[in-house]
C-alpha cells in the first residue's frame, strides 16, 4: 500500500464539499486527523459548550467516514507532536486541510505546522474553506471573486476510503482538555452534520418565510432565524451548499409565486455574503482581535474598566429588563438573535463605558458559533472603535418596547418581574418601595447606570475623539484595506462613513 496521506480537520467537521478530503483521497489511502489541542482550549474565548458541540460533530463525522472505510483518529497534545508522532508511524507523505482564519492562537499553531512540515520534508496543501481571500491587501473586486467560489460545484465526498488504522472514538474527546468557560448550557444546539442538515432544511422549506421581519425581535427570532450559524462556524455544512441551496429554493419560491419566502431567502442570501465579509478583515488584520480597528481610539475606554458593572452586565443583573433577559436567555442556549447581541454589546461600550475586549471574550465564551472573524469584528463596530461605521447606541428602554412590547421575553427570563404590570415592565425602577413589594420585584436591582445620562456622556466622549487630527485620513485608510465594496468594484472617493450598514450574524 502506498504512502497515506493526512487529512487535517479543523473547523470543518464534515465530509460534504471538503475538498482537502477530496483531494487527498484522489491520490490513495488517507488518514482523517482531529487533534484535541488542551492549551486552545484553555484560552479566555473558550467553553465547555463549544466543546459539547464538537464532540457531537467529532461522533457523527466518525461515523461518516467510517462508512467510507476509514474512521476518525483523534489525538490529544500539541499539533505539531501529535503530527510528528503520526509521521512516525505511518510516513504520510502529504498533509491536506483547510485555511483557518481563526484567533492569534490558531495563526501561530498554523505558523508553527508550517514549519514543521518543511523540517520533515512533508507537502503541506491548504485550501479555502469559503469566500476569504488569502494574502488579499485591498478589498477591490472582493465580491466577485466570493460570487466565484460560490459559484463553483460543490463536491461530492469520495465513494471510498482505504483503511488504514483501526481506531475507536473516545467517549469524551475532551475528557483530559477541559475548557476555559464552564458556565452550563441547558438549551445548546446539538451539533453535527446531521443536525445541521436537518436545520437547513427545515429553514428552506418554509420555516424561513418568517425570516424577514422576524429576526430582530427576540420572541421571534429563535424561530424565525436561520439558527444555522453554529454549524456554518464548525463546518458541519459547507457554506458554499448553503448558498447553492438557498438560492435554488428562492428560485423555487419565486416560480411557486411565494413572494414572502423569496423575499426572506433573498435576505438571507446577503447575510451569507456578510458572513465572509467580515472574516476577511481578520484575515487581512489579525490584530483585531487585540487592538481598535481606527487606533485613533486607543486610551478612549482603557482606563475605564469598572469590574462591578462589568460583572452585573455579564450576569444578567444590570437592572435592565431586556439587556438581563437576554445575557440569561444567551446564558441558557449559547444563541441570541443579532440585534440583541448588537444591544448587549452596545449597552457595555457606550452606557457602561467598558472597552470592549473583556464584553467580546465573555461573549465569544457562551456563543456556540463562535467565529473570531465575525466577533471581533462586530464587537468593535458595536463599540464605535472602526471608526468607519456609524456608531449606533441602542436605547435599552426603547429596544424592550418594540421588540417585546408585551414583555413576555422579559418575563420569562427575569422572573422576579414576573408580576409587574405592562406599564412598568421594562423600567421597574419607577415603581415604589410598597409597590416592587406588593408584585414581588424586590430581588431585581436598581439600574447600574441611568441610560439616558449615560449615552450623552458616551456619545460626546466619542465624538471627541473623532475630531482629533488625522482621524478622517485614518479612517479612509481603514476603509480602503477592509471597508465593502458592494455596489462597485472600485470606489474612488472613499467616504469616512461608508459601509454605516451593520453586519449581521445568521
Amino acid at each position: 500500500m502506498s504512502a497515506p496521506s493526512l487529512v487535517w480537520f479543523k473547523r470543518d467537521l464534515r465530509i460534504d464539499d471538503h475538498r482537502p478530503l477530496v483531494e487527498a483521497a484522489r491520490l490513495g489511502p488517507v488518514l482523517p486527523l482531529y487533534v484535541v489541542e488542551p492549551d486552545y482550549w484553555q484560552l479566555p474565548d473558550s467553553s465547555q459548550r463549544q466543546q459539547a458541540f464538537v464532540a457531537d460533530s467529532l461522533i457523527e463525522l466518525d461515523r461518516q467516514l467510517g462508512r467510507l472505510g476509514q474512521g476518525l483518529i483523534v489525538q490529544v497534545g500539541d499539533a505539531t507532536e501529535v503530527l510528528a508522532s503520526l509521521h512516525r508511524r505511518h510516513g504520510f507523505r502529504a498533509i491536506f486541510c483547510h485555511e483557518e482564519t481563526g484567533n492569534d492562537w490558531t495563526f501561530v499553531r498554523d505558523r508553527a505546522v508550517r514549519g514543521w512540515c518543511r523540517d520533515a520534508g512533508v507537502d503541506l496543501h491548504e485550501y479555502p474553506q469559503f469566500g476569504v481571500k488569502r494574502g488579499l491587501r485591498e478589498r477591490d473586486g472582493w465580491s466577485r471573486h466570493w460570487e466565484a467560489f460560490m459559484a463553483e460545484s460543490a463536491l461530492e465526498p469520495p465513494t471510498r476510503l482505504v483503511p488504514v488504522v483501526e481506531c475507536e472514538l473516545p467517549d469524551n474527546p475532551f475528557a483530559d482538555s477541559p475548557a476555559f468557560g464552564t458556565t452550563p448550557c441547558p438549551s445548546r444546539q446539538p451539533g453535527g452534520i446531521g443536525a445541521g442538515e436537518s436545520v437547513l432544511e427545515s429553514f428552506l422549506a418554509g420555516r424561513g418565510r418568517a425570516y424577514r421581519g422576524g429576526i430582530s425581535s427576540p420572541l421571534s427570532a429563535e424561530v424565525a432565524g436561520s439558527r444555522l450559524s453554529p454549524y456554518i462556524a464548525w463546518g458541519n455544512l459547507s457554506l458554499r451548499r448553503i448558498v447553492q441551496r438557498t438560492r435554488a429554493a428562492r428560485s423555487d419560491a419565486r416560480a411557486a409565486n411565494d413572494t414572502r419566502l423569496a423575499s426572506s431567502l433573498n435576505a438571507f442570501d446577503q447575510r451569507l455574503h456578510w458572513h465572509c465579509h467580515f472574516i476577511q478583515k481578520l484575515e487581512q488584520r489579525p490584530v483585531i482581535e487585540f487592538h481598535n480597528v481606527h487606533r485613533g481610539f486607543d486610551g478612549m475606554r482603557e482606563d475605564d474598566f469598572d469590574q462591578d458593572q462589568f460583572q452585573a452586565w455579564a450576569t444578567g443583573q444590570t437592572g435592565y429588563p431586556l439587556v438581563d433577559a437576554c445575557m440569561r436567555f444567551l446564558i441558557h442556549h449559547g444563541w441570541l438573535n443579532f440585534r440583541m447581541r448588537a444591544m448587549l454589546m452596545s449597552f457595555a461600550a457606550y452606557h457602561l463605558w467598558l472597552h470592549w475586549r473583556e464584553p467580546a471574550l465573555h461573549l465569544a465564551r457562551l456563543f456556540t458559533d463562535y467565529e473570531p472573524g465575525i466577533h471581533f469584528n462586530q464587537c468593535q463596530m458595536q463599540s464605535g472603535t472602526t471608526g468607519i461605521n456609524t456608531p449606533r447606541i441602542y436605547n435599552p428602554v426603547k429596544q424592550a418596547q418594540d421588540q417585546d412590547p408585551e414583555g413576555r421575553f422579559v418575563r420569562r427570563w427575569v422572573p422576579e418581574l414576573a408580576r409587574v404590570p405592562d406599564s412598568h415592565i421594562f423600567e421597574p425602577w419607577r415603581l415604589g418601595q410598597s409597590e416592587r413589594e406588593q408584585f414581588g420585584a424586590t430581588a431585581y436591582p436598581e439600574p447600574v447606570v441611568d441610560y439616558q445620562q449615560a449615552a450623552r456622556e458616551a456619545k460626546a466622549r466619542l465624538g471627541e475623539y473623532r475630531k482629533q487630527p488625522g482621524f478622517r485620513e485614518q479612517a479612509r485608510a481603514v476603509h480602503q484595506a477592509l471597508g465593502s465594496r458592494r455596489g462597485s468594484t472600485r470606489r474612488k472617493t472613499p467616504s469616512v462613513k461608508a459601509d454605516p450598514r451593520q453586519g449581521r450574524l445568521i
